[in-house]
């Protein structure tokens, strides 16, 4: 896959989660992809930071969405290789400190297929 298609699919991923639209965001995803967050970790004890499949994901990001109505990414270096995407992003939700993240999208047959985030 070309560096321009992986980041074409990180912007269109960033448009999705700035948009809260849910449907946006999943339809980038395979059905059967895993997501790990340490957000996850930490809300969702039992997940041990690791979902799986669309609907596990559904059920995580409206709950976000729901929760962090002002949640906000932005983009501030991507790159981009083989199957992978590295985002960097500031997440900022008001009345918290902006964080740092890292993540990265494993992409296969122009579905994102894995992510992970990182951030302390």
């Amino acid at each position: 896959m070309t560096p321009e298609k992986l980041q074409s699919i990180a912007f269109k991923w960033f448009d999705a989660f700035n948009n809260h639209n849910l449907e946006q965001l999943l339809s980038l995803y395979d059905d059967e992809a895993e997501h790990f967050s340490p957000k996850l970790k930490i809300r969702q004890p039992e997940t041990n930071g690791l979902v799986i499949g669309k609907q596990a994901m559904r059920e995580w990001w409206r709950d976000a969405f729901e929760r962090l109505p002002t949640l906000n990414y932005k983009v501030t270096s991507l790159t981009a290789n083989g199957d992978r995407v590295f985002m960097e992003y500031v997440r900022s939700v008001e009345g918290e400190e902006n964080m740092l993240v890292a993540e990265v999208l494993v992409v296969r047959d122009n579905r994102i297929i894995a992510s992970r985030v990182y951030h302390g």
